[in-house]
């Protein structure tokens, strides 16, 4: 498993919001207990709020909140897209804006005694890479609105995915669809910067029982 698959596999599994030894995990995933020592202080320098140390257990908490504004999921997911697309622009003088701009929100935001300073606009390795999936989202929204089924590649797969597209989450600094794979005949949650090719296709799809989003939601509760 490469390194940014296993840190994505941590962060789905903190976001549960339960405590989670460093043991279990470096079991689940088949590496050593110091790898996942290692793997937590790389989220936590690139921005994922995790809690815990070392010996009690990891967990991490949502981070919506700049005082005095209380933001939405949407919200907050809307403000990070902005400032990492301009920042990583070719206009220099509003890529210096958008940095300035990500150093006064790092200024207002909540801060715990031992969270390593990280920048809220602009992610550190490995999730740099994340940015590529912009690209993607304004498809993805149009066909969720318009429930609208996608054909769509993955990097590193030779096959192709018949998809519904349910749901768009940010969580981390990660992009990530929640899907009704036709062709594996099963829920699927992809993430945004792994599609390498999409393409809208000509059917619409209906709810149906098993495959909505709040099936999805319920099979995980």
């Amino acid at each position: 498993m490469k390194r940014a698959d296993r840190l994505y596999a941590l962060m789905q599994r903190l976001k549960d919001g339960r405590l989670h030894t460093a043991e279990a995990m470096a079991q689940d995933l088949g590496v050593s207990i110091r790898t996942i020592y290692r793997d937590m202080e790389t989220l936590a320098a690139s921005g994922v709020p995790v809690e815990g140390a070392r010996g009690s257990g990891y967990t991490a908490r949502a981070m919506i909140t700049l005082p005095p504004l209380n933001l939405t999921q949407t919200e907050l997911e809307a403000l990070h897209i902005g400032l990492a697309a301009v920042g990583a622009g070719d206009e220099a003088e509003l890529a210096d804006a958008a940095r300035a701009l990500s150093d006064k929100i790092d200024a207002v935001l909540p801060e715990d005694v031992g969270t390593p300073k990280a920048r809220f606009g602009f992610a550190t390795y490995p999730f740099a890479e994340a940015a590529q999936g912009f690209r993607h989202m304004p498809t993805f929204r149009k066909a969720i609105r318009a429930r609208q089924k996608l054909r769509v590649k993955l990097d590193g797969e030779g096959m192709y995915h018949d998809i519904r597209p349910l749901h768009l989450d940010y969580w981390g600094r990660i992009w990530t669809c929640v899907v009704w794979d036709e062709t594996a005949g099963d829920f699927a949650t992809f993430r945004m910067d792994r599609i390498s090719d999409l393409s809208p296709l000509p059917g619409l799809f209906v709810d149906e029982v098993g495959k909505r989003l709040k099936d999805f939601h319920a099979l995980r509760e």
